[in-house]
């Protein structure tokens, strides 16, 4: 994408064709211009334009651009927050109903991918939480015990059951979640748009915002090449945001992320690692991830950008730690790799912020992106159609606030997983 093998890696190679869009030309009208083609913007292009309404959307790069076509594809519920957490951080109201909302969100996921017939190496195996240490340990049993008094399908796993899921020793156990799953998220983001093109919204990439003005009852979003008038504004940039709605990104402090895919694996290691394909992540503070795609190659991530200094020191940090947790894999050949931006916030919690009457936007998705933005893109589509008032929306109302010494804190983030990762797993 963009010329720039370490933008997308293996999602770029893997992915099925993104639909054709221009970028915008000239003055054109709208009921609803959405900013950005990540899955809020996506999800609420097509609900909206299933509605019948008109809807143009502007990406500033190409369709998944951002988070959406970087992550490691898993669709989990909820979000970092212990669930339990939730209604003291939000309100009993508003916790509950995100609560409800993104429990329920792998499914939401899944449903649309079926409606559309998305190509996007959907499984439905669940993901596991993996537990290091006793403390880790304690996370996830905590965490199994929160979410099953909910009902939820959650189910806390021991050392050796893990081992057999996972094929590695090096966890004291799992938290396996039964709602959830993993998927190629560029496929996604493109089968979002593509289903979004057929049921009538017009998609326009190549088309950054940089001008947004009131006139009358209506808004004038320009870009370089032309303007959309409106009615309403959907702001969907998340943490890639430029432009007149930058105090998005501001909210935010970037925390950097990379990952790796090995070539495909033989069928016996396949056999050995992940053979029911669970997504992976870890309860260490610099996390790490793993799953496997579709023709076998273990995609394996953590905290770090691979760009300076750092690419070095993280692809000799993978290759160690799995050296250590898959010894049965020999040498390690890795055949992509790429990295992106987390926005995270400084409760770790999403944001609704309305900038004027009718613009609005949800973002601050904190590394769980795939289910909360398109959930979210559906609740903007609702809200915009008048089916749900903002009283009933599943965050309140809040003003973008810069969290204090921001750009510290992100060089902090980027120096210190080097740092860790220099050091870490060696022998």
């Amino acid at each position: 994408m963009l010329n720039d093998p370490r933008t997308h890696g293996l999602w770029a190679k893997t992915a099925p064709a993104a639909p054709p869009t221009t970028p915008l030309t000239g003055d054109r009208t709208a009921e609803i211009v959405i900013i950005g083609g990540g899955y809020t913007g996506l999800s609420a292009a097509l609900h909206l334009a299933q509605a019948g309404r008109s809807v143009i959307l502007l990406e500033a790069k190409d369709i998944g651009f951002g988070g959406a076509g970087r992550n490691v594809g898993l669709i989990n519920a909820g979000m970092w927050v212990m669930p339990d957490d939730l209604p003291g951080e939000l309100g009993e109201i508003h916790g509950e109903r995100l609560l409800n909302l993104l429990g329920n969100g792998p499914q939401a996921v899944m449903a649309l991918i079926e409606q559309h017939a998305i190509e996007c190496e959907l499984t439905r195996s669940g993901t596991l939480h993996c537990a290091v240490g006793d403390d880790g340990l304690k996370e996830i049993e905590e965490r199994a015990r929160q979410w099953q008094k909910r009902g939820a399908p959650v189910e806390w796993l021991d050392a050796a059951e893990t081992e057999r899921r996972i094929g590695t020793r090096a966890y004291r156990g799992a938290l396996l979640d039964r709602r959830a799953g993993t998927l190629q998220p560029l496929a996604y983001a493109r089968g979002l748009a593509n289903a979004a093109i057929k049921a009538g919204a017009l998609l326009h990439t190549g088309s950054p915002v940089i001008g947004w003005q009131v006139r009358g009852q209506r808004h004038i979003v320009s870009t370089g090449t032309g303007s959309v008038t409106a009615n309403w504004v959907i702001v969907a940039t998340d943490a890639y945001t430029t432009g007149p709605f930058e105090t998005v990104r501001r909210e935010q402090v970037y925390l950097p992320y990379f990952n790796l895919a090995t070539t495909p694996l033989s069928d016996n290691l396949r056999r050995s690692i992940l053979p029911e394909r669970e997504g992976c992540w870890d309860t260490k503070e610099i996390l790490s991830s793993f799953r496997m795609d579709a023709r076998g190659r273990l995609v394996f991530g953590s905290v770090g950008a691979l760009r300076g200094t750092g690419t070095a020191i993280h692809k000799g940090w993978a290759r160690r730690a799995l050296a250590k947790l898959f010894p049965q894999l020999g040498e390690v050949e890795f055949e992509a790799e790429w990295y992106g931006q987390i926005g995270m916030t400084d409760n770790a919690l999403p944001r609704f912020h309305k900038f004027a009457d009718r613009v609005i936007g949800f973002s601050g998705y904190n590394g769980r992106g795939i289910s909360p933005g398109t959930v979210f893109g559906r609740v903007l589509a609702a809200h915009v159609l008048g089916e749900l008032p903002e009283a009933d929306l599943p965050l309140p109302l809040t003003e973008p606030t810069e969290p204090l010494m921001r750009p510290i804190k992100e060089a902090y983030y980027e120096i210190g997983a080097q740092i860790a990762h220099l050091a870490g797993d060696r022998f």
